[in-house]
């Protein structure tokens, strides 16, 4: 993890930790890295609720509660199956901003998609101006390096995204 990196996830920890804001995370493509990150810094208990790390395609829907309709038509690497493990992860830890990460590191392509294609969603609990309680924000990314140096821009592209929208 870049330096870049372990200052953006205590500055995570340390914002949530004084606005009293639980934190989870649903991890495809970085495969823990987020969570890990933030249980690296000390103090990630106060805020760390939970992580899933759903790397196969039906542990999405198993686990999250990803459409298994919407993961057939468009396959994992998608927005809004991000936006839905975002949410997934959101209830099932009952937290107050959840990331999620999905995306292709590599070597070859995944469900049409190029290496480098990553999506980012943050699912924000949010009971006071959404009608269903949960206010959501996706972007994607087309990152570049190997599989290492694209899990690690996603993560960080996920703490950033979670201080952003929390």
């Amino acid at each position: 993890m870049s330096v870049g990196a372990s200052e953006m996830a205590q500055r995570l920890v340390e914002d949530f930790t004084r606005r009293g804001l639980r934190f989870a995370c649903a991890e495809s493509l970085t495969a823990g890295l987020v969570s890990a990150g933030v249980a690296d810094v000390p103090g990630a208990s106060r805020v760390l609720r939970g992580a899933a790390v759903t790397y196969a395609t039906e542990a999405k829907a198993a686990v999250l509660g990803v459409d298994e309709a919407l993961l057939a038509k468009r396959g994992a690497v998608d927005a809004e199956v991000a936006t839905q493990m975002a949410r997934g992860a959101l209830r099932l830890f009952k937290a107050d901003v959840a990331a999620a990460t999905t995306g292709v590191a590599g070597p070859s392509e995944q469900d049409g998609q190029p290496v480098g294609r990553c999506y980012v969603a943050i699912a924000v609990a949010d009971r006071e101006s959404k009608p269903d309680g949960v206010r959501c924000h996706v972007q994607e990314f087309t990152f570049s390096g190997d599989r290492a140096a694209i899990r690690r821009a996603a993560s960080e592209a996920a703490w950033r995204m979670s201080l952003d929208q929390a």
